[in-house]
């Protein structure tokens, strides 16, 4: 735990390649520096580290996370060695990346140009590295350095800092549930695939939105596919997290309990939905202003199936012949009769009841 020093800027897009900008608008903002073990053997391993490292400091409330913004940093160290050598070749270490695939690109670089220079026979030199993303290779910005480059000394105002284990335990009592926890909770709780549990526990505040809309409907996979369909699209789309997503989760599981009921279909539904964001409107009344109730009487929709079936007697009487493919037509022209509010599921029981005749 530190506090933040500022930052050198040596990007030729902002300074001469003889310049060097020094930022100092982070001074003194707290920091905490995680150091790994050398436990990495792939680029995309540590892709898949600092994404869950990354959920982890958000759900903690303690950084955004946001590497491009210079809330979240990351220098990593390179070697390599022949398969069965046990000792780690000479480091190099790569600075200078804004984010989690710029980190994941400079990796696969450094590895490549290390592998190249070890299998010409030639020796690895001690470096540091600065990436460059737009042309997606490193540079060496200084040579060898060791502890004595740093001119480390003691700080006689800064006296030792003992962690007892009472305190880590009363720590570990206050802390949220954690992305891992809370996920494999969702799978097993609400019986969701993997894949839903993964990105509905991306943030806390989508993982919340999905368990509130959740609690008034009790539809998990239901809701899941419109968190991850509908509401990650529009959040795509504007630029925005689900915190600050206009539709609250009370009135959005208002509209998924309407298609849960089959008061309105899904493609209906849709609709409502875009027309939300404009006003504080209830889905009801939404639904009720675009007369997008669905139809479930059965008089009305058999109504609806004879005047398609005597429209389309060549169809009819080819799949009574066994073209059975047809049913999708036969469905399609129900919905465009009906101007897509006849209830889908009863309309297929009649349709097929109609067709056996």
């Amino acid at each position: 735990l530190e506090e933040d020093a500022g930052k050198s800027v040596h990007d030729e897009a902002y300074v001469d390649k003889d310049s060097t900008l020094v930022d100092l608008n982070r001074c003194g903002t707290p920091l905490i520096e995680i150091v790994s073990e050398p436990d990495f053997r792939a680029p995309e391993e540590c892709y898949e580290y600092l994404n869950k490292l990354r959920k982890i400091v958000r759900y903690l409330g303690i950084c955004d996370g946001n590497m491009e913004e210079g809330s979240m940093r990351c220098d990593a160290n390179v070697s390599v060695r022949p398969a069965g050598q046990k000792e780690l070749g000479v480091k190099t270490e790569i600075k200078n990346m804004n984010s989690f695939h710029n980190v994941e690109k400079a990796l696969k670089f450094e590895i490549e140009r290390q592998i190249s220079i070890v299998q010409q026979g030639k020796e690895i030199e001690q470096s540091t590295l600065l990436w460059d993303p737009d042309r997606n290779e490193a540079r060496i910005m200084r040579w060898k350095e060791e502890a004595h480059d740093y001119r480390y000394f003691p700080d006689p105002d800064l006296i030792p800092m003992v962690i007892s284990e009472e305190l880590l335990d009363s720590i570990k009592k206050d802390l949220p549930e954690m992305p891992e926890i809370k996920k494999n909770r969702f799978i097993q709780e609400y019986k969701l695939p993997e894949y839903d549990a993964e990105i509905l526990t991306g943030s806390l505040e989508l993982a919340d939105y999905f368990e509130q809309v959740n609690h008034s409907l009790k539809q998990p996979k239901l809701v899941s596919n419109w968190i991850m369909g509908e509401i990650l699209r529009v959040l795509n789309e504007k630029g925005i997290e689900i915190n600050e997503f206009t539709i609250s989760a009370k009135r959005f599981s208002q509209l998924l309990i309407l298609v849960d009921n089959n008061t309105v279909s899904g493609n209906a539904a849709k609709k409502v939905f875009e027309k939300m964001f404009e006003s504080d409107q209830t889905p009801e009344k939404i639904i009720e202003e675009l007369g997008l109730k669905q139809v479930s009487d059965t008089k009305e929709i058999e109504r609806i199936i004879e005047k398609v079936l005597d429209d389309h007697p060549e169809e009819v009487k080819q799949y009574r012949e066994g073209k059975t493919k047809l049913l999708g037509f036969f469905i399609g022209q129900i919905m465009k009769e009906s101007r897509g509010k006849a209830n889908p599921q009863i309309a297929n029981q009649i349709i097929k009841e109609k067709l056996k005749a």
